[in-house]
């Protein structure tokens, strides 16, 4: 082999290398990357298992805790889900909050949370939730700055 057919097989041989490595990091993250949506953005296609995060307002009267179980409806004014939530929720949680809620759909629809996230302060709330919020009208002046 000549010097110059050696450089060509090294490097195509690292190119192959680098190539491999980049795809089997960019498929081990896809397991891992959580998209965020409000209940006005959910659609079927959507409610197929996966991890998602889940922000908007808890709905006025939606409320039912029994025990470590809670049922709330969340919503950003254009849609409404139900979710579930089986553990303490934070104790900042209340009808109204600003919220996000990690979790997936079940096969029968029903979004199984398995964290609950309550604004920390009087100034937080997730950009995300604020820019859906303002979109909707629903946005409290001084409520996010």
């Amino acid at each position: 082999m000549t010097r110059r057919t050696n450089r060509l097989l090294i490097t195509v041989c690292a190119a192959l290398i680098l190539g491999l490595a980049g795809w089997l990091m960019l498929n081990a993250l896809r397991d891992n990357i959580v998209f965020f949506y409000s209940p006005g953005e959910l659609t079927s296609q959507l409610k197929d298992g996966r991890q998602l995060r889940l922000g908007g307002l808890v709905e006025e009267g939606s409320v039912q805790i029994e025990g470590l179980q809670a049922r709330f409806v969340l919503t950003d004014g254009e849609g409404r889900t139900e979710i579930r939530f089986d553990g303490a929720l934070p104790d900042l949680f209340r009808e109204g909050q600003g919220i996000v809620a990690d979790g997936r759909f079940q096969p029968d629809g029903q979004f199984i949370a398995a964290t609950v996230l309550a604004k920390h302060d009087e100034t937080y709330m997730p950009r995300e939730v604020a820019d859906k919020l303002k979109e909707r009208d629903l946005w409290q002046e001084g409520a996010g700055q």
